[in-house]
């Protein structure tokens, strides 16, 4: 099993410390993630502090940028980590996008696919020195010189992995990208019958081997060595999945378990403001429905036997509760079952 985990990120100037700590715990990558920071930064500082552990996005939001900045920013992070970077884009919604970034929003899975063929476009010109001719429907590239061509990367073009929730963005995924991040809104049921046949049909439309797709599970854990750690867990998982019940991307999943009539409520309480309310209504069969809840000892056969035969690439969420030494025990066992 290939263990990842996303990196909290509330103070950029930790970037020294915790990466050196998840590449001794064990973990095989590292994500960070745009929030109230920049998702780059603390990659460049990991990865000089940093010798074995890959190191990614989780998401950097695409359409705050251009694929010439993402393709720039790509391109150095994979040479200053020695090849260890992977570029992993997600759309984000369109308010942020127009009100916050003010760049443009329409049609976001099309733009995605463009998104990723485009700086694709833009690194096979600097690998090959082509010309670069990419002309679409949302983006055109097609000026390049010498002063601004930082020729080809020592360790290749690095891998790029798309986001999203719902049959069209997660085809795209299929279509284009080297890999999928799964929201943690799932469970095995959804990516058997939801996440794989998109993923499968996008990269039928391309003439690809859904193979050729690492599907990142991004995977709820509850647990605890203690009854005050796994309280803590479980609660914080419980606020999540009611702030994620607001949104009507996630319905399929909760409507596939017979959750569906959360939605409405959620929303209008949220509307509200009564927040603190929104928890209590997320029920225990819920949680265990989305999340793997067992003890540290238990988690790592847990998470195998929910993911055989869908991805044997896994990312530990323990939201709220965020400490990635707490999960130690459970990447230790992840790797022992894998030998």
């Amino acid at each position: 099993m290939h263990v990842s985990i996303t990196v909290p990120t509330e103070d950029p100037r930790r970037a020294r410390d915790v990466y050196p700590e998840l590449e001794r715990i064990g973990y095989d990558r590292a994500f960070s993630f745009e929030a109230r920071h920049d998702p780059f930064v603390p990659l460049a500082i990991a990865g000089e502090h940093t010798e074995r552990i890959e190191l990614g996005t989780a998401i950097a939001i695409g359409f705050a940028r251009s694929p010439m900045t993402l393709a720039n920013t790509g391109w150095d992070l994979q040479a200053t980590t020695g090849g260890r970077f992977l570029l992993g884009l997600g759309s984000q919604i369109k308010p942020h996008i127009e009100e916050r970034y003010s760049m443009p929003w329409s049609r976001p899975a099309a733009r995605m696919k463009e998104m990723v063929q485009a700086i694709r476009a833009i690194w096979r010109a600097w690998e090959t020195g082509e010309r670069l001719d990419f002309e679409g429907e949302f983006y055109t590239h097609t000026r390049m010189i010498p002063a601004f061509d930082p020729g080809p990367n020592p360790y290749g073009p690095p891998p790029i992995f798309t986001a999203g929730f719902g049959p069209r963005s997660t085809r795209i995924a299929g279509e284009v990208a080297d890999g999928f991040f799964v929201h943690p809104v799932n469970t095995r049921r959804s990516l058997q019958e939801l996440t794989l046949p998109a993923v499968a049909e996008g990269a039928a439309r391309a003439g690809r081997e859904t193979s050729d797709i690492e599907i990142v599970c991004v995977t709820i854990v509850v647990t605890g060595h203690t009854e005050e750690e796994y309280t803590r867990s479980l609660e914080g998982v419980r606020g999540q999945l009611a702030f994620y019940a607001t949104t009507p991307a996630y319905l399929p999943v909760f409507d596939l378990h017979g959750y569906g009539d959360l939605h409405p409520v959620m929303k209008r309480l949220a509307k509200e403001g009564r927040w603190d309310e929104m928890p209590a209504l997320i029920d225990d069969e819920l949680i265990e429905t989305i999340a793997v809840v067992a003890e540290p000892a238990a988690i790592p056969a847990a998470l195998v036997a929910r993911l055989a035969g869908i991805s044997d690439s896994v990312s530990v969420v323990n939201n709220r509760a965020p400490d990635p030494k707490h999960l130690a025990e459970v990447v230790a066992g992840l790797h022992t079952m894998a030998r």
